[in-house]
């Protein structure tokens, strides 16, 4: 299958040259676009000329709704720019994408402690029991259903949760790869007691989005708690 790999970025000085590294031995194999929402670092200006940079406006979801839009492939892969892949990635993806029309990786932190491999647990428990995948764990879906169910709401934060429970309206059962993603643990902070507030709180907020607060409320909740 064609896939295209989308990755949003802004001001990844300090990751993106980890990220070209990494997807540099997929290049001719699939498609890959960098996104950039308006970097003010040296982002834009350290991207290699053997990847295609595209400009969009600010904001994950729209940075991979407009990656999705200028892309060709069949299969369409959202990828943070601070995640590592395993080495059969593409491989994987088609494998589940034999029987499913959208997948996501299981997701393992950076951090060895055993707090963030707790939370990697309950992330991956709470992906295969009830279809709620985040964006750290890699999502990949049929181009055509991605356009199907709207691509991701324009929101401000919750794009990733809000995608999840519209595929799941849809009644569609993401599949997982056999290996996981390895995703930084950096926006949960130094510290397991700054890491468990953060936790909690993200928690919170996705409870409280469930109950119907806005996600401009949610988004602004979020940066208070980082």
């Amino acid at each position: 299958m064609d896939i295209s790999i989308i990755i949003p970025v802004y001001n990844e000085e300090n990751t993106i040259s980890d990220a070209m590294e990494m997807l540099r031995p997929l290049t001719g194999r699939c498609e890959i676009l960098f996104v950039d929402g308006g970097s003010t670092d040296r982002t834009v200006s350290m991207i290699s000329d053997e990847f295609r940079v595209i400009s969009s406006l600010k904001g994950r979801a729209n940075q991979m709704n407009q990656g999705a839009v200028s892309s060709s492939g069949k299969v369409l892969f959202f990828l943070h720019c601070d995640s590592i892949l395993p080495d059969s990635a593409l491989e994987q993806i088609n494998e589940v994408m034999r029987d499913h029309r959208a997948g996501y990786f299981g997701i393992r932190f950076t951090s060895g402690s055993l707090l963030m491999k707790c939370c990697a647990f309950m992330s991956n428990l709470r992906a295969g029991t009830r279809g709620i995948v985040f964006g750290d764990q890699g999502i990949f879906t049929d181009r055509e259903l991605f356009f199907e169910v709207g691509m991701f709401p324009a929101i401000a934060l919750m794009e990733d949760y809000q995608f999840s429970l519209n595929l799941r309206k849809m009644q569609v059962r993401p599949g997982r790869t056999r290996e996981r993603i390895c995703t930084s643990d950096r926006r949960f902070g130094e510290g397991n007691v700054n890491r468990l507030r953060v936790m909690w709180n993200m928690h919170r907020l996705r409870f409280l989005y469930r109950k119907g607060l806005s996600a401009d409320e949610i988004a602004r909740m979020y940066r208070d708690i980082r």
